[in-house]
């Protein structure tokens, strides 16, 4: 521990490598403070170990039953892990339990079509995971004979995996003295040892990663690497934090100096832009027209009725016409079956239900990878996400497979 003390304090004790030292009035909250304080970040050994043996005895005592905690297989470490980003926990954990009977090993996921690997991923949002997932049981087959690698260094060979997850499976999973940042992470140590900046600056991810590493060497590094994040999900939270009931308010800066909730500042996030599409709901003989999309951008790689983006005040007449172009095929517009409204992290989406036929049914298509006529029923294997469902769900409801 006094070595890894050692080498975070030689990284940031120059003011060029210091997330703090120096820093201009404009990186605290205005309406908090007027300027920074200007200290380094450079914990003693004394520090480190107050922060370590208290957080690790408080996740003995109060760490939630979740199911993943319960394995040591690392295939299902790493599932939940993926499954968690950006993803409640009470989310996760039907989803995690369903695709884990489904796709037991990394070699089952790897052999099963992509489809139903999205198709059991629907409604847990964020698709590029679950392809990421596919392609690195695929690569975990071909490479490391169906086994997940055991060290940090080469799981960031693999798809889909960043610094986090590769340092949570390793720790995990393997026990390798890994480390990880993710939000509750940053949060902790942010406040433990009142790091400045605001998320996604550079010096300030470099100084949390610093800390990570040299707090997560010694026993148990998966366990203690559990702590910090439970800490941050359950007691140090974003609002109200529970610093009366905290294991290690004594070693805390922030609160030694009244700025917990100063630390870290707000992110500020981006309004979500509006975004429309028209959607054609094509019925024919009971079934109706799917199309899949490009693997990359919003939805990739995901069935839906095939949806082209529109201005939300264009009429209809013009809508349609815009489908027709991207399935390359003519078009005729029979009516509207009204509007789905959906909140995504990024976007407001609006889509816009047509109903249309054409003199004939089209099997391919210039801006789609794949097309398919498919009963409700068949519908339902596809790999869609919940709001192309909504839209499907809001046309069935309509009747439009009655009597076509």
């Amino acid at each position: 521990m006094a070595e890894a003390a050692s080498d975070l304090a030689a990284r940031t004790a120059h003011p060029r490598n210091s997330t703090v030292a120096n820093a201009p009035a404009a990186r605290a909250p205005r309406a908090k403070r007027s300027a920074a304080p200007a200290i380094t970040v450079s914990p003693t050994p004394k520090h480190l170990t107050a922060v370590r043996g208290p957080l690790l005895g408080w996740y003995d005592r109060n760490k939630r039953d979740l199911p993943w905690r319960r394995t040591r297989d690392p295939y299902a470490i790493w599932l939940s892990e993926v499954m968690l980003q950006q993803t409640q926990v009470s989310t996760v954990i039907p989803y995690w339990e369903r695709f884990l009977a489904r796709f037991p090993t990394a070699l089952a996921l790897a052999s099963a079509p992509l489809d139903d690997v999205l198709a059991g991923w629907k409604g847990l949002g964020y698709y590029s995971r679950a392809r990421n997932l596919h392609r690195a049981a695929q690569e975990v087959v071909a490479r490391f004979g169906g086994r997940l690698p055991s060290t940090a260094e080469e799981l960031l060979t693999l798809p889909g995996f960043g610094r986090y997850t590769a340092g949570a499976v390793a720790s995990i999973a393997f026990g390798e003295e890994a480390p990880l940042v993710d939000g509750n992470v940053a949060r902790v140590l942010s406040r433990l040892f009142e790091v400045e900046g605001l998320p996604g600056d550079k010096e300030r991810e470099a100084t949390l990663w610093a800390l990570a590493t040299a707090l997560v060497k010694g026993e148990r590094p998966g366990d203690f690497n559990q702590a910090l994040m439970e800490h941050g999900a359950t007691t140090c939270r974003p609002e109200s934090p529970l610093c009366l009931l905290c294991p290690v308010r004594g070693a805390c800066v922030a609160f030694r100096k009244g700025r917990v909730d100063e630390l870290p500042p707000a992110k500020v996030r981006a309004t979500p832009k509006k975004l429309t599409l028209a959607l054609a709901v094509w019925p024919h003989a009971g079934t109706l027209l799917f199309a899949r999309r490009a693997d990359s951008g919003l939805f990739g790689g995901l069935w839906e009725l095939p949806a082209a983006e529109v201005d939300a005040d264009l009429p209809e007449a013009e809508a349609a016409a815009r489908l027709a172009s991207a399935l390359g095929s003519e078009v005729k517009l029979e009516g509207t079956l009204g509007t789905v409204k959906r909140q995504l992290t990024h976007r407001d989406l609006t889509l816009r239900l047509l109903r249309v036929s054409g003199a004939q049914r089209p099997t391919r298509a210039p801006a789609f990878q794949e097309l398919r006529w498919c009963t409700p029923a068949e519908a339902a294997a596809l790999g869609m996400s919940t709001a192309m469902q909504r839209a499907l769900d809001a046309a069935l409801g309509s009747g439009v497979l009655n009597g076509d």
